[in-house]
């Protein structure tokens, strides 16, 4: 089976825009890019909602009425997921890292906003307790008559890895009608690593001399690169590709995400104020801003070398600045 025969329902406003960053390239002594995937509209725009694409396909077909995931407070994918079930007319459910807020801001309001029923865990025993709970909600939703969905952190599957396969298979087209190189690497923020995943099939099948580098905002009980090279390995069969991935291949920085995930790091808000006063290009201080500050921190390092051409993948998150505004505000 190839890409284009893979279900899927289109959800994303694609194809997003790329822009180059002028002033910060000529800043950094390289030619960068971005992917505008934070204008990819569906739910309040995105990367998820290309791996949605997918998995949304396979719920639909499935007769879904009940959509479970999980995240933190101000994940991406569980605002998304909630919009999706919403539009499919199934009933979202989320489960959360972290204790119930006092006020609900950001992401957080988008959840209400979608009608989310939404559990939170404590913070420490989230790992114990997430997978029991999802499935508590499973099992309640079947004692109703009604079919449940569970879809794993961020989408980090084999199937909705392909929502950015094929991201990468437009940004190739895009690329080649500007008549310009492919990058010699893309930069992104990892989280679940899907979209890291996604971006390795995208790359063996359309450019395949370009490297992708991926940058942690999260700390990790399993290293990144060994739950991405199955990943990847398992998405790439489904497209046909006999390809595997072995861990060393999966290049993830890990020095970058500060204190912990969905807390701000200094050099995070340090990019989103560059980012926002040299581009007007808006970042947040969970995914974006955490990847942004990897990459300028490896081009200083000179692990992206002077002279190269970069490309960003912007994905989404500006509802989180909202709930950091008052530390924001004093940058």
């Amino acid at each position: 089976m190839k890409l284009g025969d893979v279900p899927k329902i289109p959800l994303a406003f694609a194809p997003t825009p790329v822009e180059r960053l002028m002033r910060l390239g000529a800043d950094l002594g390289i030619e960068l890019f971005v992917k505008r995937d934070d204008y990819t509209g569906f739910g309040g725009g995105g990367n998820k909602v290309r791996k949605l694409e997918y998995l949304m396909a396979d719920a639909v077909a499935r007769g879904v009425k009940v959509l479970i995931t999980t995240g933190g407070h101000q994940s991406n994918h569980a605002r998304m997921t909630a919009a999706a079930a919403r539009h499919f007319g199934m009933h979202p459910v989320l489960v959360l890292r972290g204790n119930e807020p006092f006020g609900f801001q950001g992401n957080l309001l988008l959840d209400r906003l979608f009608g989310a029923e939404i559990e939170f865990l404590d913070p420490d025993a989230y790992f114990d307790l997430i997978g029991p709970r999802m499935q508590a909600h499973a099992d309640r939703a079947r004692e109703r008559g009604q079919e449940p969905y569970i879809m794993p952190v961020g989408g980090a599957t084999p199937l909705g890895a392909l929502g950015y396969a094929s991201a990468v298979r437009e940004l190739a087209e895009q690329f080649a009608a500007l008549a310009l190189p492919a990058p010699d690497v893309i930069v992104t923020a990892v989280g679940s690593g899907g979209t890291l995943a996604g971006i390795e099939i995208g790359l063996t099948q359309y450019w395949p001399g370009t490297k992708a580098i991926g940058i942690a905002v999260s700390g990790s009980a399993v290293p990144f690169p060994d739950r991405i090279a199955p990943m990847a390995t398992e998405g790439a069969r489904l497209v046909g590709l006999d390809r595997v991935w072995r861990p060393e291949e999966i290049h993830v920085e890990t020095g970058y995400f500060g204190e912990a995930y969905a807390v701000p790091s200094e050099a995070g808000n340090a990019a989103i104020k560059r980012l926002a006063m040299q581009e007007g290009l808006l970042l947040d201080p969970v995914y974006t801003g955490k990847g942004m500050a990897g990459l300028l921190g490896l081009v200083e390092d000179g692990t992206i070398p002077k002279g190269a051409r970069v490309l960003f993948l912007h994905t989404g998150g500006s509802p989180a600045l909202y709930p950091h505004a008052e530390q924001l505000a004093k940058l």
